[in-house]
Formats: C-alpha cells, structure tokens, sequence
C-alpha cells in the first residue's frame, strides 16, 4: 500500500510565549516540523501534507524547500478537523497521523506501527506515563481490547486512574478514515471534533485496534512550553552523544555538547565541554576540540587541535593544524597541513600554505599565503576599499614583522621580509627586505609636560 502522512502543525502555541508558530521553535538548530518532516521521508511516504493555521505563511515560508503538501485549517476545531482538511488530497492506501510538535518520534517506531494496519486493523500508538494527567485514556474491554479513548477532561475519576495514555498518533487505510470523519461530533468538554473518537468507531464496526509502544517515552513527547523545549533538546542531544561515543569519540561531559546539523569522525576524537557543532561537520582521526568552540560547516582534518574558544566556519584544514585559543576562522579558509592560526586572530577568504603561522592578534582576509610563511602580531591584510575586496599574496618562506598594514592589491615575494610596523602598498620582489616607517627621533633630556601644582 502507498502511505499519505498527515502531520497536524496548525496551533498556535500560547504557552510558549512566542510570535513565532510553534511548529518552527527549533530543536537542536532545525525546527521541530522538519524533523517530523525528515521522518516522514525516511518512512517513504508518498505524500506528506501539512496542515497550517496559526502562522500559516511562516510555516510554508520555512518549510519552502520541502516536498510537502499544505492543508489549512482555519479555524482550530480539534484533531478530527484538521485531519479532514487534508482528506481531498489523500491516496487509498494507509494513512499516518503526526504531530509538528512531537519532533523526538522514531522512524522504527512508526515502521512497526504501520506494519499492522489493512483494512481489518487500524495502528493506535500509546504509553505508559507515572503522571498521566491531561493525556486521553486508553479504554479496554474485558478481553484486553482497545475499544475507545476519552480525553482526560471528559473522563471519569476512575478512567483517570489508568496510566496507558494515547500519544494522537494512529495509522489507518484512507478508505476507513473517510468514512469515520464525517461522523465525529463536537459534544464534548471542549466542544471540539477529537480525531481519538474514530477509535470507537472502528472498534464498532469490529476492526481490531493495535496498539504499540515507542522504546522510549520522551519519542512521543509533545511540545507546549519552553520547559518541556528544552527537556527535549537535551534528550535530543544526549542520544547523539550516546551515538558518538558507541562509534569511539571521547565526550569530556556527554551531556554539554550540542548538536545541531550532522557530525561524523574519525577514530580517536577527543571532544571537551560547552562546545557546539552546526551544519555539516566532519572531524577527522585524532582531532582534540577544546572546550566553549563552535564549529559550523567545517572538515577538520586528521591531528588538529582546536583551543578553546574557537569559532570556526566554512573552513577546511588539511590535517595537523592548530587553531585558537580564541581564533576565529570565516567562511573561506583553508589551512594546509601544519598551519598554525593562533590566538585572537581572525581569517576570512584565506589560503594558508602548509607550515605557515599566524600567531596572534591579526586579521588576514582575502589572501593567500605560501609554505612556511610568519606572520607578525598586529598584521592586516587591507583588502576591502569600500566598494572592492582585494587580494593580498605571501610567498613561500616570506616573513611579515608585527604591526604591519599590507594594503591590497599587493604581493610579497618569496623569502622577503617586512619590517616591523610598515604600511605595504607596492609589490615586494623575492628576497627583498620591504620598510615602510617614519624615520625616528630622539631628542636627549627632553622635558615631558606636567601641570600646575
């Protein structure tokens, strides 16, 4: 059977306090529809529909690069109603409903779900909370059957007494959802059209309701205030650090590293605490990361070692660099092997060759630098005039002394060398000795001014 996937995203979310429609509040960097979205891919759901409301704009906005259908419920009726929005555009083979605010629910959970249902059985997904209040309660019969779900509003003070409680996620055929749909009713506590009540009726019509369970409870776990937005990042978090450390990387403290994008790694990573990875990031065999960095759509290459406080983006390095502490690596940079770019020194848009070193408090952008180059402390590549940016190229072995302005266009030939606190404006040929300072003066027994006592 084909499978349409319904993922109900229309509220609005009051308790989060937010202008923002719930639905785009971001978990681990990607906002929690997409990561439902991402799971309904991976299900190989033929169709996924989205059904808006609150924010519907922002959500189609968001979600613009997604293969996605779009369903509105203008006004928020209950579950049963916002599913109906979506039935003109279903197929005829099963059908899921999920939750935008339900980000955490796994993909296997859902395959065993799905795997029960045909025309004769309808998938109901549940769990066993401690504290099941405000969730809808599962009714059994006699012989152990699923048969109905009352919401805890509308149940009794002996119904509340049960712990197996209903998630909202249920997988049926289309056919039997068309014809549950048109007869839900609004009598009820709060006078809204709850999709829970098909449950009766397929169980009256003798179809057999299987229920399932997901591995881990925080899978089914919904969103409605910022608290429960951060207990679910950190659950989140935990199991990709769980993940790393299965595969071989050292996490200082599993529970203080973010996640936000996809990380692979060789053997034998070592990373410290705080530290925050975005995007697509590859750390590769060896590599140590100090604590309180941010690495965002980086490879760093084998042996290199990243010092605290780093921010490294758009970056490759080759293998055996060291960065940091307190460097900060933009978009375009590429280190060689070996390369060394030290504290407090900002790259952008820069080459630089294998064994070359910028230690400290400089800022190289535009550039290309040659084998085993120095560059001084204090140094400034001038590449932008305000309108154009502009190349600045090192050669090999070249030495640039502290304090030095080299104004783009311009070169500095091989094995030359810049003298301390020069303003570089002309090409310096190779081997040369550049110095561009005012001349100084000394004036024996001077008198420095004081004032009047």
């Amino acid at each position: 059977m084909t499978l349409d996937v319904i993922i109900l995203a229309a509220g609005q979310g009051t308790r989060m306090r937010s202008t923002l429609p719930k639905v785009l509040h971001r978990l681990a960097g990607k906002p929690m529809v997409r990561h439902v979205i991402d799971t309904a891919t991976g299900l190989r759901a033929e169709r996924t529909h989205v059904v808006v409301g609150h924010g519907a704009e922002r959500v189609r906005e968001a979600l613009s690069d997604c293969k996605v259908r779009y369903a509105l419920q203008s006004e928020q009726k209950g579950t049963g109603h916002a599913v109906a929005q979506a039935l003109d555009g279903l197929g005829e083979g099963k059908v899921l409903v999920l939750y935008g605010d339900v980000p955490l629910i796994d993909r296997a959970t859902l395959t065993g779900l799905l795997a029960c249902v045909d025309d004769n059985h309808l998938g109901l997904l549940t769990v066993i909370l401690e504290d099941p209040t405000g969730y809808g309660r599962i009714l059994r019969n006699a012989q152990g059957q699923a048969v109905a779900i009352v919401e805890h509003k509308d149940a009794s003070e002996s119904e509340r007494t049960i712990d197996e409680c209903n998630t909202g996620i249920m997988a049926m055929t289309a056919p039997q959802l068309r014809r549950w749909l048109p007869s839900l009713s609004a009598d009820n506590a709060q006078g809204e059209y709850y999709l829970t009540d098909i449950i009766a009726m397929a169980a009256a019509e003798g179809v057999n309701i299987v229920t399932a369970q997901p591995a881990d409870p925080m899978e089914v776990e919904g969103v409605n205030n910022r608290a429960q937005m951060a207990r679910l990042e950190r659950a989140y978090q935990f199991s990709i650090a769980e993940g790393l450390m299965a595969d071989g990387v050292a996490l200082l403290d599993p529970s203080r590293i973010d996640i936000r994008g996809t990380m692979t790694c060789g053997h034998d990573v070592e990373i410290d605490v705080g530290c925050v990875f975005e995007g697509e990031v590859e750390l590769g065999e060896g590599v140590r990361i100090g604590p309180h960095c941010v690495i965002r759509d980086s490879h760093i290459g084998a042996g290199t070692r990243i010092e605290p406080h780093s921010v490294i983006e758009g970056t490759v390095i080759a293998g055996r660099g060291l960065v940091g502490p307190f460097a900060r690596l933009r978009p375009g940079t590429r280190l060689a092997v070996g390369a060394k770019v030290g504290n407090f020194v900002e790259t952008k848009n820069a080459v630089v060759g294998e064994g070359s070193k910028i230690n400290h408090l400089s800022y190289v952008g535009d550039a290309r630098l040659g084998r085993d180059v120095n560059v001084g402390a204090g140094t400034i590549t001038c590449n932008y005039d305000g309108v154009h940016k502009h190349r600045t190229e090192i050669g090999d072995g070249a030495f640039i002394g502290s304090n030095t302005a080299l104004v783009a266009p311009v070169s500095v030939g091989s094995n030359a060398t810049v003298g301390a606190g020069s303003t570089i404006s002309k090409d310096v040929p190779d081997n040369a000795l550049a110095v561009s300072r005012g001349r100084q003066i000394s004036k024996a027994d001077w008198l420095r001014p004081s004032k009047n006592k």
